[in-house]
């Protein structure tokens, strides 16, 4: 059996063979050229870091030169991002942030072909094969980086030399506070980056052009809102140098709504029902007392629960007036009490005090009536002479200082008039209560908040 050839012979290829073929082999070769392309491009990142971080080529313990290659201090410019902040702490003067902190300096050292553009710039996630500022947060107290999954850094270097360092920290930095305005109050936490080792001759922080500070847009703290920041140079000279500093001030904002319903509405509550016991029978003892001293015991019990979320500090804060002044409006509620109590046995016993005169009166007026009988009779009239005290006279008297009471102009006073309907002095004193304390409470409120609130506009501005 003849088998059927696998190649035709030579000469017998039509045009349309030979079109195919030509097609099928240029395709073939630009896929070979793609392929030999993308192999090339990576061997070429490949190749342009060992010829710039090689053996021999970069040493990392020398700092870059300066701006075109003088002699003068490496710049770095600086940017930061806030992603958020946590927590800030009254007690500690603390306040908790996670950032992602931004370096770029130029270092000519590392410059490389890029291509013609294939390569925009080279990627490292170790920090030591290249020259690294010295860096480091001023007032921080803990703090931590994030290598979840990866360690969250990375290094680019760009052809022209240029450096960028890009990091995820979380950092505990310290805030002194200062609490006079406590809740209405406005501070001011710093974020501190200075050189360690490196002075001014040798590196400069700047901060970049433009915008330096980035915070994300959906911030929410849970008791401050973050009004601005401010960014600014803070360099220090020490003995063994000046060394370069940046820092940038965040302005918080206190939410007062949070203290108005935890703190200020039921202080005032507490007040106000301890004036309960002035409307109270005076005779209610075990009422008024419980009621006193109940409300007594709340109020401290919420000065010391304030107090206690606060740091001890020497002077006095305006939540130290607030509750210091309403804890003395409800002792004073107590001791009106106490006061009313003596006047009300004060009372008892002036009463007993008057009916034993009326007593005494009367039984004095009874043997004159007796002895004005004697008389009529003539029996002892010579023996009772010198015992007369010749009545006429007296009520004559009585008389003469009636008619100059009556001459006298009268002098109306509203006040002795209304108190007059109240006959005992401890009734006296819980009526003069219920309209003097409530009038003495919002004066000190319109003085607290007036002067507070002036106070902060002040500052403010």
């Amino acid at each position: 059996m003849a088998t059927l050839p696998l190649w035709p012979p030579r000469g017998l290829l039509s045009a349309a063979q030979l079109l195919a073929l030509l097609v099928v082999l240029s395709t073939l070769v630009q896929i070979s050229w793609c392929n030999q392309g993308k192999v090339n491009f990576r061997e070429k990142e490949k190749q342009v870091l060992d010829q710039i971080l090689g053996p021999g080529r970069y040493d990392a313990r020398i700092r870059p030169s300066g701006i075109n290659g003088t002699d003068g201090p490496a710049i770095v410019r600086v940017n930061l991002f806030v992603r958020s902040i946590a927590t800030i702490s009254d007690i500690k003067m603390e306040y908790s942030v996670q950032l992602t902190f931004r370096e770029q300096w130029m270092d000519e050292r590392l410059k490389f072909n890029d291509f013609q553009g294939k390569i925009k710039y080279l990627t490292l996630t170790d920090a030591n094969r290249v020259w690294m500022p010295d860096l480091f947060f001023a007032n921080e107290k803990e703090g931590h980086f994030h290598n979840i999954i990866m360690p969250n850094v990375y290094i680019r270097i760009f052809p022209y030399g240029s450096v960028l360092y890009s990091i995820r920290i979380s950092l505990t930095l310290a805030c002194p506070m200062n609490l006079k305005l406590y809740p209405l109050d406005r501070q001011t936490c710093s974020l501190r980056m200075a050189s360690y080792g490196w002075t001014t001759d040798d590196l400069v922080f700047l901060w970049k052009d433009g915008d330096p500070v980035q915070v994300v847009k959906n911030l929410h703290l849970p008791r401050f809102t973050l009004e601005k920041f401010l960014t600014d140079y803070c360099n220090s000279k020490t003995n063994t140098g000046e060394y370069s500093c940046l820092k940038v001030d965040l302005l918080f904002k206190r939410e007062f709504s949070y203290y108005l319903i935890q703190i200020y509405i039921p202080c005032c509550m507490l007040v106000i029902v301890s004036w309960v016991s002035f409307w109270l029978d005076q005779n209610a003892i075990p009422a008024r007392v419980s009621l006193g001293v109940t409300t007594l015991l709340t109020m401290a019990t919420q000065t010391s629960g304030i107090n206690a979320s606060l740091p001890p500090v020497s002077y006095t804060k305006a939540i130290d007036v607030w509750t210091g002044v309403c804890l003395t409006f409800v002792f004073g509620a107590l001791l009106e009490f106490a006061l009313v109590n003596y006047a009300s046995r004060s009372d008892m016993h002036r009463e007993n005090m008057k009916k034993q005169r009326r007593q005494c009166e009367l039984e004095h007026a009874a043997s004159l009536e007796a002895a004005a009988d004697l008389l009529e009779d003539g029996a002892t009239t010579f023996a009772m002479k010198p015992l007369v005290r010749h009545p006429g006279d007296a009520l004559t008297l009585e008389k003469v200082r009636q008619c100059e009471i009556h001459m006298q102009p009268k002098r109306e006073n509203c006040c002795r008039t209304w108190l007059s309907k109240f006959p005992t002095r401890s009734k006296r004193i819980d009526v003069i209560s219920r309209i003097t304390f409530p009038l003495v409470f919002a004066l000190f409120n319109l003085v607290y908040w007036s002067t507070y609130l002036f106070r902060e506009e002040a500052e403010e501005n």
